[in-house]
Parts: structure tokens; sequence; C-alpha cells
């Protein structure tokens, strides 16, 4: 969608902004190939942080060495990588957990493993990205979210009449339509719009 609207408006940068229902790590990384600056706030599934244990973020990556530090402040490194679902997935763990006095903060196993993929550099900027402008979040908020709560009570906050996913995209259409005709109406006017319409 960032592409399209990036070919539509002819400009070399675009910057976005979506929420966690659309991050993806290869779609992300497309939009950063096509010059399209993302914000979009990386989505925390950690199973670790769940049971109280450290999660991924509480380990450190160093590009240089292409090293983890760990809250012990130990080094996990690169041990192996695998192909998964498409990508190529590093693996990285050291050899101190065997003895370390807060391993039982980190992890159950022999190890503590942590998963990287080959290409994770582009959500690390992401994510400093948004750390920078967290403010990014909150302007999506104001802009996204007020047609689809007009549009929601416009509809009478009930379901869509039609059934079948061509007719209610049918219908979406339409309700987005009728809202994005008012908000012209109220910003240009109707004879200015009118106007511009028969150009």
């Amino acid at each position: 969608m960032s592409q399209q609207a990036k070919d539509i408006l002819a400009t070399d940068e675009l910057t976005v902004v979506a929420d966690r229902g659309y991050y993806s790590g290869e779609e992300i990384r497309a939009c950063e190939q096509a010059g399209i600056k993302t914000y979009l706030p990386k989505v925390q599934t950690s199973g670790n942080q769940a049971k109280g244990t450290f999660g991924k973020r509480d380990f450190i990556y160093h590009a240089k060495d292409d090293e983890y530090e760990c809250p012990a402040s130990e080094r996990a490194t690169h041990r192996m990588t695998s192909h998964e679902r498409g990508k190529n997935i590093k693996r990285y763990w050291s050899s101190a957990c065997v003895n370390c006095k807060i391993k039982s903060q980190c992890t159950t196993g022999k190890e503590r493993r942590i998963s990287r993929w080959e290409h994770e550099e582009v959500l690390d900027a992401m994510e400093a990205r948004l750390d920078y402008a967290p403010d990014m979040m909150k302007v999506r908020r104001c802009t996204v979210e007020h047609p689809f709560g007009t549009i929601k009570s416009w509809m009478g906050a009930t379901h869509f009449q039609m059934r079948t996913l061509k007719r209610v995209s049918a219908e979406m259409s339409l309700h987005v339509l009728a809202y994005n005709m008012k908000r012209v109406i109220n910003i240009m006017g109707t004879k200015q719009l009118i106007a511009a319409m028969q150009v």
C-alpha cells in the first residue's frame, strides 16, 4: 500500500505510520528499500517476559562484533544459521550460561538462545526512529481513528449489512466515499468541490 501511495504521489521519499497489526519484517524491509520511512511499533510476543524472565529486549546487540550482550554482561556469539519460513535466522548463545548466577531469571534450558533475522538491522533502525519520535503513534491515532469512529457511528455501531467479501468491500467503499465527500465539502465548500469536479 505504501508503494502504491508513493507512486500516486510521485515522490522519491515517503513516511508511513501504521499500528502493530501491519508489522511484518519483509514488508518493512521492502519499504526501506523503496525509500519509504516506516514508523511501526514492534510486536512484543516474548514468552519469556510473560513468564517473568528476561526477554530479547534485555539483550544488547553489538553489530560490530555480531554478538549479543546478556544481562549478566556475558557475550552470546553467533553459532548457527537456519532457514525458517523463507527467512535466514541466526542463533546466538553463550557458553557461560552453565555457571551463570542469574540463569534462573533467563532460561530453564542448558543455555539461553537468541534468534536474529539476517535483516533485523532494518527493524532495529525503525524501532530507534520510533523511540526518537514517539508522538508519531499519537498522530496516527488522531488521523486514522477519527474516520473509522465516524463511519462506525454512521453505521449505527452495528455489523455490515452485506455478506461475502466482495459485497462487504463494496459497502465499505461506499461508506469511505461518503466520508471523504463530506470531509471535502467541510474543507472546500460545495461550490468549490463542484467546480473542481468539472475540471
